[in-house]
């Protein structure tokens, strides 16, 4: 007979699977999935770069939202305190609006983070006089209406908190502080460099590490220019990005990697590395053991730390079939594994899990993914599904962005890496997709 669970034990397990908590190293949760996502090794290609170096570095991580990313970038930090780096991580969505963000936004945000986390190595007067001389303009738009200089230190330097909080929460000021602070960005960064310099000195080596994460999930907003916002931060604003004097790390849009302005980024940054999905199948459709028992092993160690005794696919769902489906309807992709559990737990009273529970979790993802495909974009989906491959358009790059194609990466038998593309898995389920891959293989001609 199924056991009753106890409410706190649903909420246990629940939230054992919270989608949106980035692993801290170490965390017993944490799968080690890089031999299924070609090999990828953020220590060995973001971090030997940085220990390598005797310049500054500049470099831009990538992949799909919910991926992994976080957790891999918070793993790099680890590496690098341990080998004698100072490490400024920050998740820039606190900061910025990601559906409305400009360069501004991130440099208002890295000066908010690295002043706040490096105060007690230098002294702050070169941002707190640069403030100074824009108070004038600024100190209407939510900062305080004190005189500046009758600020203590330590509410000086809030006031870049509270910009950073006002161009987020407050969109009417929004256009007005980006032209204040965009017109003396150079004086800015000047400022915040000779802040740093300061702090490493103290520091007492030049090992100073930026990680800007959650860039990646900046929303493209067109241009009258037709060029997106993603073109004016990365691309435009590349030399200020890569003008901190120090080491950093920014998240980037996958659409933008994979866009006809790619080679422009490796001008500036270099190769950018990018964190693929678990491949749980091969190109021609068959399973991939060593990616699909990864994710298996993912809900396992969920799981067990609150059922220790119980079998996974007896005991905690109600047959083997059951646990194959989540896995093989997440596409590999963690966040969604996350999502679609907790969505069956909504269903779940008694263990085990039941096959209905997930069919309900699996129907409410897919209905949000046909809600998120345009009707013209069916035939395009088709396209992806059949060659495997992401043309090099921008409706292409904008199913990339939201997560309706899928990327994914393998060594071949030479040990070159393969990268291939195909849609997620429940948008195949759904009747637009079935009805415009059939009118594709019809229309397609023979070889």
């Amino acid at each position: 007979m199924p056991r009753l669970l106890s409410e706190q034990q649903i909420a246990d397990i629940y939230n054992a699977f919270d989608p949106f908590r980035p692993l801290e190293p170490g965390d017993a949760f944490y799968v080690d999935c890089h031999a299924v996502r070609g090999n990828d090794n953020i220590v060995r290609e973001l971090g030997r770069r940085i220990q390598r170096s005797n310049q500054p570095t500049y470099q831009l991580y990538t992949g799909h939202r919910g991926v992994g990313k976080s957790t891999e970038l918070k793993r790099l930090q680890q590496h690098l305190n341990a080998n004698g780096f100072k490490v400024v991580y920050f998740a820039a969505d606190e900061d910025i609006d990601e559906d409305d963000t400009q360069y501004t936004d991130i440099l208002l945000a890295c000066t908010r983070h690295i002043l706040e986390d490096l105060r007690d190595q230098a002294n702050p007067s070169p941002l707190t006089n640069w403030l100074k001389s824009r108070w004038n303009e600024l100190k209407g738009l939510a900062l305080s209406d004190v005189e500046f200089d009758k600020l203590e230190i330590n509410a000086q330097i809030s006031q870049f908190s509270k910009l950073t909080a006002t161009l987020r929460q407050v969109p009417s000021t929004r256009d007005t502080i980006r032209k204040q602070v965009d017109a003396h960005s150079i004086s800015l960064i000047d400022a915040l460099n000779e802040f740093i310099v300061e702090a490493k000195q103290t520091l007492g080596h030049g090992n100073l590490v930026v990680i800007a994460d959650n860039l990646d999930r900046i929303v493209p907003c067109p241009r009258d220019d037709g060029k997106t916002n993603h073109d004016e931060i990365f691309i435009d604003r590349s030399g200020q990005l890569r003008k901190l004097d120090c080491h950093v790390i920014y998240t980037v849009p996958i659409s933008l990697v994979y866009s006809n302005r790619a080679t422009q980024l490796r001008d500036s940054y270099g190769d950018c590395q990018v964190l693929p999905m678990v491949m749980v199948r091969y190109p021609d459709g068959s399973l991939n053991e060593p990616g699909f028992n990864k994710v298996k092993e993912l809900i396992r160690k969920r799981v067990e730390r609150h059922a220790p005794n119980a079998d996974l696919e007896t005991a905690i769902f109600d047959q083997t079939d059951t646990l194959n489906q989540i896995c093989l309807a997440s596409g590999g992709h963690m966040r969604e594994v996350m999502q679609l559990m907790q969505t069956s737990l909504d269903w779940t009273d008694t263990f085990p899990i039941q096959a209905v529970a997930v069919r309900q979790a699996i129907t409410r993802a897919r209905n949000t993914y046909r809600a998120t495909v345009d009707a013209t974009d069916w035939a395009k989906l088709a396209v992806v599904h059949r060659t495997k491959s992401l043309p090099n358009e921008d409706d292409y790059r904008n199913l990339l962005f939201n997560r309706c194609v899928l990327e994914y990466r393998y060594a071949d038998d030479q040990g070159e890496i393969q990268r291939w593309h195909n849609v997620h898995p429940l948008i195949e389920g759904i009747d637009e997709f079935k009805t415009a891959l059939n009118h594709h293989d019809r229309h397609e001609p023979e070889s």
